[in-house]
């Protein structure tokens, strides 16, 4: 916006950006959503921690905590720009922001970009095995929108995505590869895919007039919603399987059997012939997951000796 002339010829300073564009931007990314995918990143660092000395490296963490922000605002700003003429087709996304113009694409490209050097910089910060292997994990992300353009199967791209997590807060925390992390990796991976298969379901009529692929447009609700299961299953098997491979105590395991519960009723309130309470199993159930299952393994490793 440029500014207006004042009597003279001076020149009135140019306005500062308005706040409401930023309120803006944090909506179109979701930020909220990052209590998804952050208590997992928890999880892996504090076990990595407790492996190492048994004490809690706060500015470890807190880069930790930058680096995973920066890089999932940068996943969702390029996928709401990639995606911006498909959601103008779709009623349920319509009101988006890139859509509406409440966000620019020019804005929403300039908070990408400050999020992927954000995410750069903390992974620099970290140590070199990090900063050497960030890019790679940036490639998932920009891929996954052009997946439901090209194969069935979109959802097991954003599962690749996503079980970089908590592979790597570990490699934050120890700078080298661990196989445990990447059994937490495959778990989160596996569980996010699973429930974008049950979000997918509300979309199926839009994007088969579309032409976006996904598992639901192709292969039906009930089918999405199996897979789904059968995903949530396997994730809690592969927790069980860190559980046991790390040694975990009595509330982690109190913790998985919190998780086994809310997947049980997730899957109560979503049925094939009834999305009613979709929403509710997606933002609601999900949210409580990693939030319950990072207090109880929290909780478990300060038990075993964890110094906080």
């Amino acid at each position: 916006m440029s500014s207006e002339a004042l009597p003279g010829g001076a020149q009135a300073p140019a306005a500062p950006p308005s706040p409401g564009r930023t309120k803006a931007f944090l909506r179109l990314v979701m930020i909220e959503h990052s209590v998804f995918a952050l208590p997992f990143a928890y999880i892996a660092a504090l076990t990595a921690m407790y492996e190492g000395d048994k004490n809690v490296h706060w500015i470890r963490l807190l880069l930790v905590t930058v680096a995973m922000v920066g890089l999932r605002t940068f996943a969702m700003a390029a996928n709401r720009i990639i995606d911006r003429e498909i959601d103008a087709r779709n009623p349920r996304t319509a009101g988006r922001e890139l859509v509406t113009g409440a966000v620019s694409v020019r804005s929403a490209w300039t908070g990408a970009l400050i999020a992927v050097v954000v995410f750069l910089g903390a992974a620099a910060l970290l140590n070199p095995l990090c900063l050497a292997l960030a890019p790679v994990a940036v490639v998932p992300m920009v891929v996954y929108p052009y997946g439901k353009r090209f194969t069935n199967f979109p959802q097991a791209i954003l599962g690749l995505a996503q079980a970089i997590g908590p592979v790597g807060a570990w490699l934050a925390v120890t700078g080298s590869w661990n196989w445990d992390a990447v059994i937490l990796g495959l778990a989160v991976g596996i569980w996010i895919g699973g429930f974008d298969l049950i979000y997918a379901c509300q979309d199926v009529e839009t994007d088969r007039e579309v032409g976006v692929k996904s598992v639901p447009a192709r292969f039906g609700i009930p089918a999405a919603i199996w897979g789904a299961r059968g995903c949530h299953l396997v994730t809690t098997a592969l927790l069980v399987w860190f559980a046991l491979s790390t040694g975990a105590g009595v509330f982690f395991w109190i913790g998985l059997v919190i998780v086994a519960g809310a997947f049980l009723y997730e899957h109560t309130i979503v049925r094939p012939h009834d999305l009613s309470r979709l929403n509710r199993a997606f933002f609601s159930v999900n949210g409580f997951i990693g939030i319950a299952l990072f207090v109880c393994a929290l909780a478990d490793l300060v038990v075993r000796g964890l110094t906080v």
